[in-house]
C-alpha cells in the first residue's frame, strides 16, 4: 500500500499542497519505477492531464456522481449555518441559492469526516463514497447535478499503467466501460483545458444521451464567486470539454 501526501497531512488544504497530484504522484511512481504494474485512482483525484511514461488505460463502470448533504438538507439548514467542505466548486454553487452560509474546512477520510459532521450545522461529501462503505444511510441529502455540478471524475475509478506495458493495458482493456470512459474523457477535457486543479471552483457532468452522443454540462466561478454554467453535445469528448471550457471562461471573464 502507497500512502500519498494527500492521505498524511490532514491539516493543510488540499490547494496549499499543490492540489490534485497530492493523491496521485507517489502511486503514479510505484508505476514508473516497476514496484507495481497499475494503479487505481479516484477519478476525480487524478490531474486532468496524463504523467508523460503513463496510461489512462481503463475506466471501469461509473458510480454515482453527485454530491450530498450530510447532517441537514439545504432546505433545513438555519440561516448563518456553517456548512464544512473544503471545496471550492461546492461552496460556490451552495453559497448561489444561500448567500447567508458560512464554510468551515474539511479534510480526511470519509469515516473521519462523518466523526466530524456533530461540529458542522452539514458537511459536503461525494454521495458514492458513503454509498461504497456502507454509511448511505447518513445522507440527509442527494443534490441534483443540475444545482451542484460535479467535480470533474466523481464516482469513477482511473486505472493507470506504463505507457508501454501492452500486456497490462490488454489486461486492463478487460474491466473498461465505454460510455463510462467517454464521460470521464469529456470531463478531463475540460479540465485540461481550463489548466485546472481541485481549488478551481469549476465543475463537470457528463451523461450519454441518444445516438450515443454525449452532453456535458460545465460550471465555473468567477472572481466575484457568480457561477456560470453551459451544456454542449456531440461525439467527440475531448472537442466538447475544450469548447465548453472556452465558453465558461469567457463567460466567466478569465
Amino acid at each position: 500500500m502507497v500512502e500519498t501526501e494527500g492521505d498524511r497531512r490532514l491539516d493543510v488544504p488540499i490547494a496549499e499542497l499543490g492540489g490534485k497530484g497530492v493523491f496521485a504522484k507517489e502511486v503514479q511512481a510505484a508505476v514508473l519505477d516497476g514496484r507495481a504494474d497499475a494503479a487505481v485512482h479516484s477519478a476525480k483525484d487524478l490531474p486532468a492531464v496524463t504523467l508523460d511514461g503513463l496510461a489512462l488505460a481503463s475506466v471501469p463502470e461509473r458510480g454515482e456522481v453527485r454530491d450530498a448533504l450530510v447532517g441537514s438538507t439545504l432546505a433545513a439548514l438555519p440561516d448563518g449555518a456553517t456548512v464544512a467542505t473544503g471545496s471550492q466548486r461546492r461552496r460556490v454553487q451552495l453559497a448561489e441559492p444561500r448567500p447567508d452560509l458560512r464554510f468551515a474546512e474539511l479534510r480526511g477520510n470519509m469515516r473521519t469526516r462523518l466523526a466530524k459532521a456533530a461540529e458542522f450545522d452539514a458537511i459536503v461529501v461525494a454521495a458514492v463514497a458513503f454509498q461504497r462503505l456502507g454509511l448511505g444511510d447518513h445522507l440527509a441529502e442527494v443534490l441534483s447535478p443540475v444545482d451542484m455540478v460535479p467535480q470533474v471524475g466523481q464516482g469513477a475509478l482511473a486505472v493507470e499503467c506504463r505507457a508501454g506495458d501492452d500486456a497490462t493495458r490488454a489486461r486492463l482493456a478487460e474491466i473498461e466501460h465505454g460510455p463510462s470512459r467517454r464521460r470521464v474523457d469529456a470531463e478531463r477535457a475540460f479540465l485540461a483545458e481550463l489548466g485546472g486543479d481541485c481549488d478551481l471552483p469549476a465543475g463537470a457532468h457528463a451523461t450519454i444521451v441518444e445516438r450515443d452522443e454525449v452532453r456535458l454540462v460545465g460550471m465555473l466561478a468567477s472572481d466575484d464567486g457568480t457561477v456560470h454554467r453551459s451544456g454542449i453535445q456531440g461525439r467527440d469528448p475531448r472537442f466538447l470539454g475544450a469548447s465548453i471550457a472556452e465558453i465558461l471562461r469567457r463567460d466567466a471573464g478569465l
